[in-house]
Order: C-alpha cells, then sequence, then structure tokens
C-alpha cells in the first residue's frame, strides 16, 4: 500500500477545506437552538417538554459537528506536516480508497475495527 499521491492529498485537501467551512456554518447556525429552555417561558408542559427535546437534540448535534470539526483540522494539520494518510494508532498507512470515502479519518481500517470493538 502506498501513501495517497500530491494530486489526490491536494484534492482531499479542498474537501476537507470546504467541510470545515460547511462545519463552522452549521455550528455557528446550531448556537441558538442548544442553549438552555427558559423555564419561566408562560407556555405549557406539553410545549415545554417539546423545547427541552429540541434543545437537546440541538445539543447533541452541535457535540457531533464539534467532533467532526477536529476530525477536520485534524486532518489539514496531518496535510501542512507532511502526515497525511498515516494512521495515528499503528503509524501504517491508511488505503487510498478509505481516505477518498472519508478524506477526514485517522486510523486505518483495522485500527477503526478494534476502536469500535473496544466500545
Amino acid at each position: 500500500m502506498t501513501k495517497p499521491s500530491k494530486k489526490m492529498t491536494d484534492k482531499l485537501s479542498r474537501r476537507l477545506l470546504a467541510a470545515r467551512t460547511e462545519i463552522e456554518t452549521l455550528l455557528g447556525r446550531t448556537t441558538e437552538g442548544s442553549k438552555p429552555v427558559d423555564l419561566d417561558l408562560p407556555i405549557g408542559r406539553l410545549s415545554r417538554a417539546d423545547a427541552i427535546q429540541m434543545q437537546n437534540m440541538a445539543e447533541l448535534n452541535r457535540r457531533q459537528l464539534e467532533v467532526k470539526l477536529k476530525q477536520v483540522e485534524g486532518a489539514l494539520g496531518a496535510v501542512e506536516d507532511g502526515s497525511y494518510g498515516s494512521c495515528r494508532s499503528c503509524h501504517g498507512e491508511i488505503h487510498p480508497a478509505r481516505l477518498e470515502a472519508c478524506p477526514e479519518t485517522p486510523f486505518c481500517i483495522n485500527c477503526q475495527e478494534a476502536f469500535e470493538q473496544e466500545r
């Protein structure tokens, strides 16, 4: 297996930059929805429960976006320092097809599967 070519790395880097911009935009939009529900608002009990559920879902979505943003930024950092395409766990090479499918992935498929089995 070989590291991704310069051409492929450039292409994936552009995708990562676009993903970072999109995630940052989405995070900006979720700020309001993830704020705690004001329990003093004069709304019905069911409406308040709905508002709390919506707030919880927005907060979960926001946390997932923050994790994805960290992965994207980590991948962009790896592009800059020349380590892009190397697994952060075993330091082996990540298959180019895996990078094409998920350019922000920090792990080869074997390490990712091992990590998921431990969970």
